[in-house]
This record gives structure tokens, sequence and C-alpha cells, in this order.
């Protein structure tokens, strides 16, 4: 399992990241002004930091208690990809059609455009976060406790 230090980083570097990809490009695609999309992309990353955070826990914790560690196979990162874009798809839907002045629809298929570039961009990203800071498989009680 993971730190709550490397879960942070892990959270931060994620979101820090898709901001830098995601503000310009959803400003060119739906020909929104850059501050609207920064000011939006920021309550979103804000949002999606905390969810990244209590989801992979969750998802690490599930996958530790049933398979006794917590490296993932691809079919895994592509079930950990899709649950979570999914998820956070229903928590922003509101947030995008409020903050754009936009019916849900109209949000539902914005939010459809970025759930499919964050799904990719989740899956490239948690792989290659894997490599780079590889998860303490070792599921001992007494280890896990102490973090």
């Amino acid at each position: 399992m993971r730190t709550t230090k490397d879960r942070i980083r892990q959270a931060l570097s994620f979101e820090i990241i898709g901001l830098v990809i995601v503000t310009p490009l959803f400003a060119w695609l739906f020909s929104r002004p850059m501050d609207q999309t920064g000011i939006l992309a920021l309550m979103g990353a804000t949002a999606a930091t905390a969810w990244n955070y209590l989801f992979n826990w969750g998802f690490d914790t599930l996958l530790d208690r049933f398979r006794g560690d917590v490296n993932k196979t691809f079919a895994l990162r592509i079930v950990h990809a899709i649950a979570f874009e999914l998820t956070l798809l229903v928590i922003l839907l509101p947030l995008f059609a409020w903050w754009l002045g936009i019916t849900l629809l109209e949000a539902f298929y914005i939010d459809i455009a970025f759930a499919a570039f964050y799904m990719a961009y989740a899956f490239v990203f948690t792989w290659g976060y894997d490599a780079v800071f590889p998860p303490d498989s070792t599921s001992d009680a007494s280890t896990q406790a102490t973090r």
C-alpha cells in the first residue's frame, strides 16, 4: 500500500499535469475564454484531487483485501480508470452546468469529452507513476498501521 505522503504526491502531480494540458485544450475545443476555463478547471481539479485520494485509497484497499497486494494488472488498470472517471463525472456534472450557465445535458456532453481525455490520461499517468514510484506490495497489518 502507498503511504499518505505518496498518495498526496500522486494526486497533486496528476492534477497539476492535467491542468496544464486540459485548460488550453478546453478553451480551444469549446470556444470559451481561458479565464473561464481556467477557473472551472481549477475547481474541477480541486474536487478531483480530493476524490483521487479517496478513490485510490479505496481501490487499493479493496485490491489488498481481495488479492493480497496492490499491483494492478492491465485489466485492473482499465477498470480503475473507467471507475474513477465515471464517479468523477457524476460529481462534476452540476459544477460544469452551473459555472458555464448551460443545461445539465450540455454539461454532460462537455463532461463526457473531459472524462474520455482524463480516462486515457489517468491510465497512462498511473502506469507511469507506478513505474517511477512502485507501490509497496506488503500487506502486513502492522506495517499498514504505521503509515
